[in-house]
């Protein structure tokens, strides 16, 4: 069972296959941004992990609603409207600009006609995707043993999500920057942030970081900085003395390049208790960046959620 909860995935084995669904997964979340009325810190944008892949969740068309919903286990990019019609794309070896076309067709069969900005975000070097006729690759399957380390760290990070009374985001993926996460807030505001994230606007980014956050979440990796599945934990603003912090477990390091910590999805899935493993990297990091940071902790904070019980007031 734990095998196939916490799969192996070498960067370096799909990282091809990793760059296809990115976009892929860049036009579907597109449709979503457009049709969507803005949401604070971009929640508006994201997808969610469900029991067979990820989803967009019902988006709002005329008087109803359509949803569209990758299926990592049949391979198939299912659409569905609130009329009762269904569409779907299988998922096979095509390229961005294939897909791109594949979608909006199956999107026009079902009555709806949806204009995205068709520049990929957040990737260096990318083209528009009806121009990119190069990325191609899908390996059925990397993408569902992808799939399923997502399911496994998305329950995690949900039960990690209970500990918090404060303003907390869904766990949720983010297809600009590939990876999945969640998001404390301190309830104070935070410095203006920089931007400079490629492709990204700095007035999205400076909406996002608006206030103080402890964030932590999983990423498959690439870009040549952490090319390994990696968890992570940051806060902005970063504390004075963050880098310092002694968190758990002993494999967590801070990476100085990225300004956060990091946890090697290798040490998770080989650990006798992976989410044991995980959740202590969670909540170690959090405290560092709550105390370092001083949230008022007592009022933000409750014991961890457990089935059938509510919490004591």
């Amino acid at each position: 069972m734990k095998a196939n909860a916490w799969p192996a995935l070498p960067y370096g084995e799909w990282k091809d296959t990793a760059l296809t669904l990115q976009l892929w997964m860049q036009i579907v979340g597109k449709i979503r941004l457009a049709q969507t009325p803005w949401l604070n810190h971009s929640w508006h944008v994201p997808l969610y992990v469900t029991s067979r892949g990820l989803t967009t969740s019902p988006i709002a068309w005329q008087d109803g609603a359509f949803e569209i919903d990758f299926d990592f286990i049949d391979h198939v990019l299912w659409l569905r409207s609130s009329s009762g019609a269904v569409r779907r794309v299988n998922l096979n070896p095509m390229t961005v600009a294939a897909f791109h076309d594949a979608v909006m067709a199956e999107l026009k069969q079902l009555g709806i006609t949806v204009t995205i900005d068709g520049m990929p975000n957040e990737i260096v070097g990318a083209v528009p995707f009806v121009q990119d006729h190069v990325h191609q690759d899908y390996d059925r399957d990397a993408a569902h043993q992808f799939w399923r380390i997502l399911l496994s760290s998305h329950l995690v990070l949900s039960h990690f999500r209970t500990a918090f009374l404060g303003k907390a985001s869904p766990v949720h993926f983010f297809w600009g920057s590939f990876d999945l996460a969640v998001t404390r807030f301190s309830g104070r505001k935070a410095p203006l942030h920089p931007g400079g994230v490629p492709h990204l606007a700095d007035n999205v980014t400076r909406e996002a970081y608006s206030h103080e956050v402890s964030s932590a979440g999983f990423w498959p990796g690439g870009g040549g900085v952490i090319d390994e599945p990696t968890y992570y934990s940051y806060a902005y603003p970063t504390p004075a003395g963050f880098a310092e912090a002694k968190v758990k477990p002993a494999a967590a390091s801070f990476n100085t390049t990225l300004g956060e910590f990091v946890l090697p999805y290798d040490a998770v899935r080989t650990a006798p208790d992976p989410a044991g493993m995980l959740m202590d990297f969670l909540q170690s990091t959090y405290q560092a960046a709550a105390d370092l940071g001083k949230w008022d902790r007592s009022a933000l904070e409750c014991q961890l959620g457990v089935e059938r019980r509510p919490r004591q007031v």
